[in-house]
């Protein structure tokens, strides 16, 4: 126990090994499996924007939000192929400068996309899509006949159940 040494930039290594585990899974993420079977190179595309999608219940609608900070709106495509939504883009680097010496960079830039199954019942002709505050809001409305129903459980009298 005494050979044990305290060190003030722990977390930090830590971090950086999250970082660094960080942007190997998003480069994993941004190649498609069709162009993983090609041997596609991994640095045609090279960061998986986050995104979180879901069916409002109450107001009977697919949402989807994919945070986009720094695109602009001009580089971003949305397209649906019958019950697949793709999202395009790109994150272009505008430096003002051509020579700079990095302390950090952890800013990911280039080509992006996104594909994904539409849950049942989502009408895509009816699709909307907004872009506020780098984040694209994409969404459409559920058929009421898709939306999950709760099914009632009846309690049956336990001299019926024996009899069974």
């Amino acid at each position: 126990m005494t050979n044990l040494i305290l060190r003030d930039n722990l977390f930090e290594d830590l971090f950086d090994v999250r970082r660094e585990f960080d942007k190997i899974f998003n480069r994993m993420l941004a190649v498609k499996p069709s162009e993983k079977e090609h041997g596609a190179p991994w640095t045609e595309l090279t960061f998986a924007p986050v995104m979180e999608s879901y069916v409002d219940k109450e107001a009977k609608k697919y949402v989807c939000k994919i945070a986009l900070p720094g695109v602009e709106q001009k580089e971003i495509q949305i397209h649906v192929l019958g019950n697949v939504l793709s999202v395009k883009g790109e994150r272009k680097l505008i430096r003002e400068t051509k020579e700079v010496d990095y302390f950090f960079k952890e800013f990911t830039y280039g080509k992006f996309e996104r594909e994904f199954e539409l849950p049942e019942g989502v009408t895509a002709e009816k699709m909307n899509a907004e872009f506020v505050n780098g984040v694209l809001l994409i969404s459409a409305p559920v058929a009421a006949v898709a939306l999950p129903k709760k099914v009632e459980i009846k309690t049956v009298p336990f001299v019926k159940q024996m009899a069974a």
